[in-house]
């Protein structure tokens, strides 16, 4: 049977006194003014469903709700057997609790402590009657999942007379009013629209008579069974109960909560300073208790500042309302939230300890321990922000209604109330979530996401010593751990789009992709990053690091500039909201059909068949470019079809949320699905093949899932990165040093422990570690306490730092300290601070030690010849010359390839290499020291031993290059390259996508589709992006959201190819093949197949249109085929000369198609009108294979690999001679993907030994 998808309605419980309890108290009317409070009872319990198809339709209402009557059975059975207890009757224990079992409740619905809940200050009689009064409930099971509650206490007259007792010739009644408790219990916190339901029952139940109280909560119950929950996202769902229209609001995404309650309620309780130390509390997990004397607002003020945490989830018991026979929870050893009547303050405050004290109604936050609020507090500057934007709130609703008039319809009147609540929880949910991510930015930049490693230590020696204590605090909670987890499995939510928007330009491209250990430079700098040093140093120095990200450097080294884009300064003159989160898409509310009256079986069906239809319409009415509103409409139909009990049509709802929203996709309730179709409707899928090959996907997806658990891939570890306390090999050298965050480069690793080995046992030790690592911190803290005077700054560039500064030595241009940056060489003059060029790294054209005499020693010195300069400049670095000699020349040599290249990251790479030597010389203290340090030295040894010279054509054409494996441990193939305006497409391996800004080519986005490996993408429209996999699914992205959240599912085979034409009409269709030779065609603005069909052929790999029909690749022919599938001519080269091919090329204007193959060097060109042979062919020298082509104005480029060490080339050919104009060694590996920019250049990738994009100029 499959698992029913939640409904409002959980349960519906009555509690209150039994009326042989009320009966009792008719003799204390006139003993005493005092009444007793009585103990309150489960009276009813009512939970679906209500009714079922074996249920006799023709009663009305009592059997539709069986299962209740069943409950009132059980709480009989319980009173039976308490009362033979009473009357000394041998009861069997076992037998009674196994009747109970045997009754259907809710397994999360605590029926013994519920009772005390609905009645925190007791049960109390009243002698008169006294107004509704309604609170809320959380209860939390043992694994941490939440149910809600909503209570509404009503007064009802108590109906008996006293016997024996007439007044004026009538039995004398009652004066007496009891409480009874209605409590509406559900999954989800909709508070407002629980309370809203509970006022329109109250209405009813105001004149109704007693005999017919049960009969109404029944109806009232059954009919919140039948309201759905909506989807997440822009879709609400309304009801009729009369006399209000109640509305569910929905989730914001699947991982968001519901928000059904007025947020600013903490906002009038508290001053923003009070609520900021309440915030800090939650933060460091304290022993909590709120007081107020009105129970409904202890829940609502809870739960709004446990929103206000978001994306962080409170993690230890919460317990909002604590009725008075409980508070023996607050002796409780942990961390908890709870709630009590203001009432119990002093008792609390006398016998408990360690816990902070929150008064509700008077806003204070009082510890028990002391009176001064002596917890660390949330950092300055994050604090300072919020209070900021807060004081922008509007959180006064009659401000609102100055200008309008008054208003007759209530509904009306209700609506324009959540229509302005709603924009208001938008804005404190901004501005909640912005103090959260102003708390915990740049821990991404801490997480090694490899071994699944937090380096608590580097991150909180980043942060201000004034807030130290709160981190240390934070970083040990359960709350900051669940937070961790998310941001290494890389979630995206609510927090990761915020930090992304809020970063900086320079600093965006490296958020979403392998985070570093550390930020750039150019954050370190800014005044929003925080270290060790004064306030007003902070903005003048220049810090240091490990791993710097080296932008490129404004010089004619590349055409490209780097644009910054700053915040604003002034955070009072900002809006709440202002450019926080994405654009909202308007909210649509769905309204359900009227509730059956009789709510019979029959009744509930046809009920749901008009909600369907309704459902139904609304789809046929929605533009197709709506498909976020369609997703929600089709969920929401999937719904109703499941609970009414039409599988198929059920699944083909979800199915339909492939092409048009899948992040909304409820996996596990269409596993429950598939499970639990009968025999009959699976044979009934074998006939229906988009079904078919659904179900046959979902169970796919449960394979994998299953095997991913067997292979112990656990996405919930984190771990803290600690030293070694053991001897260790390579690998595990290797796996110590990426997880302590000074490099991930293997190779890099590799020649460090080839460095720290010298002489010895191939292992290091964990005393030689500890040193290292402490030597790589000292000099990293070092480079960070430089502060450059203003007259220095003036002589670098804004984004240049010094990593390395020497002791005070002697030099040729006086006494001072060398200082090393990414760019170049200059003595800090002692004394007065001044600046003293020495040389910029290109521009060195000897760096050598000398000796220089003093008396009768000679000292050694460090000598560099630089270009333009008639003297050298000598500096007596004394015991560091030799050290210096091998940093100066790994920089000279890295910069020189760097520039070759038109790479920076060979000049980081260089930086990196001259800072480790730096620290294993430190750790060695030996004579071997610089032997060691000079296995590092890789660029020095390329220099020496391989000139790498570039081809003059080479490097006239080359303008830049990409490497989107910088921050992963090897480098991974580029498979796919795609240009739409501004931005570069880049797939890598395992369904990775990564974004470029066109304009300076740094990486701005990074979007995870799927985990195979992509063969092909396509711009579609403005904000579409196609993309072909392996699994035999093609996902789109959209460009606006960066979201992949429409699926393409009806390939049975890896997807190869993709292709955009314009039929007749402008109606554009897009087709798509795979490798087994189906070709699709599709409509764009339905996503729906317009035609099938299949060719026979080996590996079919790509489709063009021309003139009406389509040419395909395959890798043993080429063929032209007719729009409705049929073969026009197959085109194979000849038996001596027969290849696989690997790309064709349509040049539509010259009527030709260009062919080339895998392992051939052949480009052979074919006319379209005789496809008998080619008319002619190019042989590219050098090539053992050719990959891919572009056409670019008159040029055709070629993606192929070289004889020689297989480097990656490209060639040029002319379309008009036909011969080649350029060969261009630009990668070292084969050239697998090639895409063209606005015909202006040409980007090329290369395999996985390679990694890299090159930028080529078209001339």
């Amino acid at each position: 049977m499959a698992e029913l998808p939640s409904g409002l309605l959980e349960a519906c419980v009555v509690v209150g006194a039994p009326s042989d309890k009320l009966r009792e108290t008719q003799y204390f009317q006139d003993k005493s003014h005092e009444l007793p409070v009585l103990e309150a009872e489960v009276l009813q319990v009512h939970a679906p469903p209500f009714v079922s198809k074996e249920t006799d339709s023709s009663h009305v209402i009592g059997p539709a709700f069986s299962r209740v009557q069943k409950r009132r059975s059980f709480i009989k059975k319980k009173r039976r057997a308490k009362e033979a207890e009473i009357n000394g009757e041998s009861t069997n224990h076992a037998e009674v609790s196994s009747a109970t079992e045997d009754i259907s409740v809710p397994k999360d619905l605590d029926l013994i402590a519920l009772p005390q809940l609905c009645f925190p200050d007791g049960l109390q009689l009243a002698s008169e009657h006294k107004e509704d009064s309604y609170h809320f409930l959380v209860f939390t099971d043992l694994f941490g999942n939440r149910t809600h509650g909503a209570v509404v206490q009503h007064y009802r007259h108590i109906q008996f007379c006293q016997e024996g007792v007439v007044q004026n010739g009538h039995r004398w009644k009652s004066r007496l009013f009891a409480p009874f408790a209605v409590c509406i219990i559900s999954k989800f916190p909709y508070y407002n629209a629980l309370k809203d339901c509970l006022s329109c029952l109250l209405v009813q139940l105001r004149t109704a008579r007693q005999a017919d109280f049960e009969d109404i909560v029944k109806e009232f119950s059954a009919k919140l069974s039948l309201v759905p929950l909506p989807p997440p996202g822009q879709l609400h769902v309304s009801f009729s109960l009369r006399p209000l229209q109640v509305v569910l609001p929905s989730r914001e995404d699947q991982d968001s909560p519901v928000i059904d309650l007025d947020l600013h309620l903490p906002l009038l309780c508290f001053t923003h300073t009070t609520l900021l130390q309440v915030l800090s509390c939650l933060l460091q997990e304290q022993r909590m208790v709120f007081f107020s004397s009105d129970w409904s607002r202890l829940t609502l003020v809870a739960e709004s500042l446990l929103l206000y945490l978001q994306p962080l989830s409170w993690q230890q018991p919460y317990v909002p309302v604590l009725a008075r026979g409980m508070l023996d929870f607050l002796m409780a050893p942990t961390a908890f939230l709870m709630g009590c009547h203001i009432s119990h303050f002093e008792e609390v405050a006398a016998e408990t300890e360690d816990l902070i004290l929150v008064n509700v109604d008077d806003g204070i936050v009082q510890p028990v321990w002391t009176e001064v609020f002596d917890l660390p507090s949330i950092p300055l500057a994050a604090a300072e922000s919020f209070i900021s934007r807060a004081e922008c709130l509007q959180l006064h609703y009659d401000l609102e209604l100055c200008h309008l008039g008054a208003g007759t319809d209530v509904n009306f009147l209700r609506s324009q109330r959540r229509d302005w609540q709603r924009r208001l929880n938008s804005q404190i949910q901004n501005i909640a979530l912005e103090l959260v991510v102003n708390i915990f930015k740049g821990v991404q930049d801490f997480l090694n996401h490899e071994h699944r490693v937090f380096n608590s230590e580097e991150f909180l020696r980043t942060r201000e010593p004034a807030d130290q204590l709160f981190y240390k605090k934070v970083l040990e909670t359960h709350i900051f751990h669940s937070f961790l987890r998310d941001r290494l499995n890389r979630k995206r939510d609510s927090f990761s789009c915020m930090e992304l928007n809020m970063r900086n330009y320079s600093h965006r491209h490296r958020v979403m992709t392998e985070s570093p250990r550390r930020p750039p430079m150019s954050v370190l700098s800014k005044s929003d990053y925080r270290s060790y040093t004064s306030p007003a140093n902070r903005l003048s120095k220049r810090l240091g690091a490990s791993l710097p990200n080296l932008e490129q450097p404004s010089s004619d080294t590349t055409a490209f500039s780097f644009i910054s884009f700053n915040r604003p300064q002034s955070l009072k003159k900002m809006t709440p909201d202002s450019g926080l989160r994405s654009p909202k898409l308007p909210v649509r509310v769905f309204r359900l059909p009227e509730f059956p009256p009789p709510l019979a079986y029959q009744y509930v069906q046809n009920y749901y068949s008009d909600m369907i239809a309704s459902l139904g319409k609304a789809i046929n009415s929605t533009p197709s470019d709506e498909s976020a509103l369609l997703a929600r409409y089709h969920y929401l139909r999937g719904l109703v079809n499941t609970v009414s009990n039409k599988r198929l049509d059920a699944l083909e709802d979800f199915q339909s949320l492939y092409k048009t929203d899948a992040e909304i996709f409820p996996s596990q309730m269409v596993k429950s699905l598939v499970d639990s179709l009968p025999e009959a409707e699976r044979l009934k899928t074998d006939k229906r093949s988009e079904l078919k090959r659904f179900i046959s996907r979902v169970k796919r997806d449960q394979e994998r899932e299953r095997a991913r658990q067997g292979n112990g891939q656990e996405e919930g570890t984190v771990k803290r990165f600690q030293l070694p306390n053991k001897y260790m090999q390579r690998d595990e050298f290797v796996k110590c040093v990426q997880e302590s965050g000074i490099v991930k480069d293997q190779g890099t690793i590799h020649k460090l422990f080839n460095a720290l080995t010298v002489g010895h046992q191939k292992q290091v030790g964990p005393d030689l570690f500890r040193v290292f690592y402490t030597i790589w911190k000292e000099t990293e803290a070092e480079a960070q306490e430089v502060c450059l005077p203003a007259s220095v700054l003036e002589h670098i560039d804004a984004n240049e730092y010094v990593f390395k500064l020497s002791s005070s030595v002697k030099t040729s241009r006086g006494v001072g300290k060398i200082a090393m940056t990414q760019r170049r060489l200059f003595l800090l003059t002692d004394g007065r601070p001044g600046y003293v060029e020495v040389a910029q790294y290109r521009d060195l054209e000897e760096v050598k030690v000398s000796s220089t005499p003093f008396l009768l020693l000679k000292i050694p010195s460090l000598k560099l010849r630089v270009r333009g300069r008639k003297e050298a400049f000598e500096a007596n670095l004394k015991t560091e010359t030799e050290l210096w000699n091998l940093m100066v020349k790994e920089m000279w040599a890295g910069q020189l390839v760097a520039d070759q290249h038109k790479d920076p990251q060979y000049m980081q790479q260089a930086l990196t290499n001259a800072l480790l030597m730096d620290a294993v010389v430190g750790s060695l203290q030996s004579s071997k020291a610089i032997y060691a340090a000079s296995k590092l030295a890789h660029f020095d040894r390329i220099k020496m031993e391989v000139p790498m010279m570039i081809p003059k054509t080479t490097s006239e054409t080359l303008k830049h290059k990409i490497n989107p494996s910088v921050e992963l441990t090897a480098p991974q193939a580029v498979d796919g390259l795609l240009y739409t305006p501004g931005q570069l497409w880049v797939s890598v391996g395992g369904g990775k996508v990564m974004v470029f800004d066109a304009s300076s080519w740094s990486l701005t986005h990074t979007c995870q589709v799927g985990n195979a490996r992509l063969n092909c993408m396509l711009g579609v429209d403005k904000d579409q992006v196609w993309m072909g996999s392996e699994d035999s699914i093609i996902y789109i992205i959209s460009m606006v959201a960066m979201v992949c959240n429409r699926q393409l599912t009806e390939h049975r085979g890896e997807v190869t190819g993709l292709a955009l034409d314009t039929e007749k009409y402008s109606q554009r269709v897009a087709y798509s093949c795979s490798a087994e030779g189906t070709i699709m065609v599709w409509d764009v603005s339905t996503l729906q197949v317009k035609r099938h069909f299949r060719l026979s052929c080996d590996r079919l790999q790509s489709v063009h249109i021309c003139n009406g029909t389509l040419w395909c690749c395959a890798r043993d022919s080429m063929m032209e085929v007719w729009r409705n599938g049929s073969l026009k001519h197959r085109m194979n080269l000849p038996e001596q000369q027969r290849g696989t091919f690997s790309s064709a090329l349509l040049l539509a204007e010259r009527e030709e198609i260009w062919s080339v193959c895998a392992d051939s060097a052949e480009v052979c060109i074919w006319y379209i009108k005789d496809t008998s042979k080619p008319f002619h062919r190019v042989i590219l020298q050098d090539c053992i294979g050719c990959y891919c082509m572009i056409k670019v104005k008159n040029q055709v480029w070629i993606g192929g690999a070289g004889r020689s060490s297989t480097k990656g080339k490209v060639y040029i050919l002319d379309t008009v001679r036909y011969e080649v104009l350029k060969e261009l060694h630009g990668h070292s590996d084969k050239v697998a993907a090639l895409c063209s920019a606005e015909d202006r250049y040409v980007l090329s990738g290369a395999g996985k030994h390679d990694g890299k994009i090159a930028i080529w100029k078209v001339e």
